[in-house]
Formats: structure tokens, C-alpha cells, sequence
């Protein structure tokens, strides 16, 4: 179940020059958060685990905890154990190949068993709806991201990065230019050689609308837990490179409010006990089934909203045509649309669902997708008829496209805690309720300029 000591020695023989070890999970707010460790420490982590208070795992993005569901202070905030996963361990390139990474669960002191809260756990569970339909998701992630620059402008703002080629500011961005992946080549590659180096299956890489903005797609993987790794390890090897460089990245959904927005994306399709994909329309069922899941994913996408949009800067994205979901609507080959049918032969039949932004966690925007996946399929759904022309131009008012909306959202949600937990949408409530409060009790520039 998790890696060995023998995993950790191989690795060692491998490479001798490392000298720490950071040891890691993933919080709800999908960032990583762990405990760096000497070479002499490394093997008591694969024997035994390593301390990790247990309540960090349910913190807000600044890591406060609002004691959700009485963890944190009411409970003394006692430690679980981090223990590493195997095939997790990986050097860090950015760091000059002295240090290296593993990614770990948390588990429980008294006895063992993984925390109910860990956000991989609440994927895992998700996903085993699906084995007991003799069905495996197969799942694909894209993100998109923007390169800034290490200083920070006005009120903190972000600064456009700066062209290696000429060393002014990025003004303007054009999407699938190969001029700008000439031009920012040597901090791409750079991107590239750290994926490599851990394992990160990274097929292509994209310019995009904005300035300085880029996408990165991974392969497709049979197991949803595997994918959403890579893409939680992904965003962490895109920071490390480009800081190493003299640059910052950005996976928040909206830094520049004149400029496109970022998201994450999923393509899913599903295989059968022989390995063949359900949607293909080749089979009798497979348009009705995909439609199904289609439908699953309208029904419950006022409820995972807030999952997808986790902050208040996402819901800036969702504006009238701008290639950002702003309706329920589907449709082949159509980027308007909130569920598209990618092109593609009948075995690569899938969906794409493109409403979450970059920065979102990996393994819950991946739940909430393959619960409502499951529920159009088990209560075979009707999705109506496909869009086929501009879906963006009106947004859909019944959509709560603003952060409280969308709490107010889940908090009501029906179908979603059959799937990733009541108590662990409870939890997800109260946390990002207080982060959004919080957030509030700063006046800004604007209300000095507008009310003062």
C-alpha cells in the first residue's frame, strides 16, 4: 500500500548526491504541504511515516483553519502520519538535483488508516463507484498558467513576465503562435526537462490567448488518482523551474483582468471490462451513454461549482464569450459549451469539461466531474439537444457565477454528497465560507477611491 524501505534505497544507489527529501501531501486547496527532511531521516519516513498535524490537510489558502467540524482547535489538533506512496519519490530539478520529492497520504496515529479527509481518499472513493459498474474512468488534464514576473506591481498586483529574446514586457499574447514558444523556448524547455525528470507524462505544450500565457497537456491515464497527481506535481514543477529562471507562474484563474483567464480541463471517457470505450458510437448504447454523462454533469454543475471556481478571482472568467463555460450547454468540437465533444475516432470518443480554473484541486474538481458522470448514468439522464453555434453570447442565470452563490450552492447540494461525502462538503463549506469572510475584512483601494 505504500512504498517500501527497498523503493527508497534503489533510489539512493541511483542517486547519491541527494541530501533532503521533501515529504508531502495535498490540502484542500490543492497545495502541497509537508515536511523536508535530511538523507539521515529519509529511511525512518519509509519504516515508519513522519508527524503531519492531521487538521493541515482542511486549511483555507493562507493556512488558517476555521476548526471545521470541530478539527483544528476543538480536537488539540493532533498529528497524522504522512506516509509516502510508491513510485512517489523523484528528484526536484529546480533545486539544483541535490534535493528530491515524494508524495505521501496522511493517515491516522492511532491505527493506521488514511484520514477520510484527504483529498486523494475523497477521489478514491469516487472512483470506485465506477469499478463496481465494471467500468474504468480514464481521465486527462489540461492546465493552463501564465509566466509573471518575481516582482509584484501596484497593491501587489502581478507583472507581465519579461521576453527572454527581448527582455521588454509581454503586451499582447496569440494562442497556438509558434513566434512565442520561440520566445520564451529556453524557460519551456526548461518546464519540459523538469517533467521528464519526474515522470510527468507531458504531451504537448500550447501558447495561449494572454500574454505570457501557456497550456500544458498530460496524457490520459486509467486511473483518475494517477492523473490528478500529475497534474498536482505538474503546477508545483512549473513554479520551482520558472523561479529558478528569474520568473513566477500563476495558475490563478484571472491575474490580469483585460487578459484571457486560465483553467483545468478534463477529457473522460470510459472503458468496459474488455477495455473498450462505452462512448464509441459504434456501439448500439455508446451516443446514449455519453449522452447520459453528459446529463449527469449538467445536473450537478451548480452544485460542484464552487469545487471548480474556489475562489472569488475564478468567477471573473465567467464572462460572455470568452470561451469559458457561462451555460449547461454541450456540442461537438465547439469550445463555447461547457461539455464538448472533442474530434476524434469512435475508441477516443470522450468529453471535455471545461469550467474549472487552473487553480482548483485536481482531485476534487476530478471527483465532482466522475460523480456527475456516474449519476447521469445511473439515472440515464437526458441532456437535450447539442449546441451547435456561439453558446457563450447570454449567460445562464440560474448558474451561481459568484463565489457566495456557489457556496449558497453546495451547501444545498443533493447529489454531490452521495458521492464525495456529506461531511466532507460540510467541511469544504465551512473552510472556504471563512476564507471568503476573511477575505472581506480588508477594505480595498476601491472602496477608499469610490466611498472615502
Amino acid at each position: 500500500m505504500y512504498a517500501t524501505v527497498e523503493e527508497l534505497k534503489e533510489f539512493l544507489t541511483r542517486h547519491p548526491e541527494v541530501t533532503h527529501l521533501d515529504a508531502f501531501v495535498i490540502d484542500l486547496c490543492g497545495q502541497a504541504i509537508g515536511k523536508r527532511l535530511p538523507r539521515a531521516q529519509m529511511e525512518r519516513l519509509y519504516r515508519s511515516g513522519t508527524p503531519i498535524c492531521a487538521a493541515m490537510q482542511l486549511v483555507d489558502v493562507l493556512g488558517n483553519t476555521a476548526d471545521p467540524m470541530g478539527h483544528g482547535f476543538s480536537d488539540g489538533d493532533p498529528d497524522g502520519i504522512a506516509r509516502p506512496l510508491p513510485g512517489g519519490i523523484q528528484i526536484v530539478p529546480w533545486t539544483g538535483g541535490s534535493y528530491a520529492q515524494v508524495l505521501c497520504e496522511l493517515t491516522r496515529a492511532r491505527d493506521g488508516e488514511p484520514f477520510w479527509y484527504d483529498p486523494r481518499r475523497v477521489l478514491q472513493g469516487v472512483a470506485e463507484r465506477y469499478s463496481e459498474l465494471g467500468l474504468t474512468p480514464v481521465v486527462a488534464l489540461e492546465l493552463e498558467f501564465y509566466l509573471i514576473d518575481l516582482d509584484r506591481g501596484e497593491n501587489g498586483a502581478p507583472l507581465p513576465a519579461h521576453s527572454p529574446l527581448t527582455g521588454a514586457p509581454e503586451a499582447q499574447g496569440k494562442v497556438l503562435s509558434l513566434a512565442k514558444l520561440d520566445e520564451f523556448q529556453p524557460i519551456l524547455e526548461a518546464i519540459e526537462q523538469s517533467c521528464l525528470t519526474q515522470n510527468l507524462p507531458v504531451t504537448t505544450m500550447i501558447s495561449e490567448y494572454g500574454a505570457g500565457q501557456f497550456e500544458i497537456n498530460l496524457e490520459h491515464q486509467s486511473d483518475p488518482l494517477l492523473a490528478a497527481d500529475h497534474a498536482a506535481l505538474l503546477r508545483r514543477a512549473v513554479q520551482g523551474t520558472v523561479r529558478e529562471l528569474g520568473y513566477d507562474a500563476t495558475f490563478l484563474s484571472k491575474p490580469f483582468p483585460g487578459q484571457s483567464g486560465s483553467g483545468l480541463h478534463l477529457h473522460v471517457s470510459l472503458l468496459d471490462e474488455a477495455g473498450h470505450n462505452v462512448f464509441d458510437p459504434e456501439r448500439s448504447d455508446g451516443e446514449t451513454r455519453l449522452g447520459q454523462a453528459v446529463a449527469g454533469l449538467q445536473a450537478t454543475m451548480h452544485e460542484a461549482m464552487a469545487i471548480f471556481a474556489p475562489n472569488i478571482n475564478v468567477y471573473r472568467r465567467f464572462k460572455p464569450d470568452e470561451f469559458t463555460p457561462v451555460t449547461r450547454d454541450w456540442g461537438e468540437n465547439n469550445r463555447s459549451v461547457a461539455f464538448r465533444l472533442p474530434a476524434s475516432d469512435g475508441a477516443s470518443r470522450r468529453l471535455e469539461h471545461r469550467i474549472a480554473g487552473a487553480e482548483a484541486n485536481p482531485y476534487l474538481v476530478t471527483a465532482a466531474v466522475l460523480a456527475g458522470i456516474h449519476h447521469g448514468l445511473m439515472a440515464k439522464l437526458d441532456p437535450g439537444e447539442k449546441h451547435s453555434g456561439n453558446a457563450g453570447s447570454e449567460v445562464d442565470a440560474s448558474l451561481p457565477l459568484r463565489f457566495w452563490d456557489a457556496l449558497a450552492a453546495l451547501a444545498q447540494a443533493t447529489v454531490l454528497p452521495g458521492y464525495l461525502g456529506a461531511d466532507y462538503l460540510k467541511i469544504y463549506h465551512e473552510v472556504k465560507s471563512a476564507e471568503l469572510e476573511a477575505f472581506f475584512e480588508e477594505p480595498s483601494p476601491r472602496e477608499f477611491a469610490w466611498y472615502l
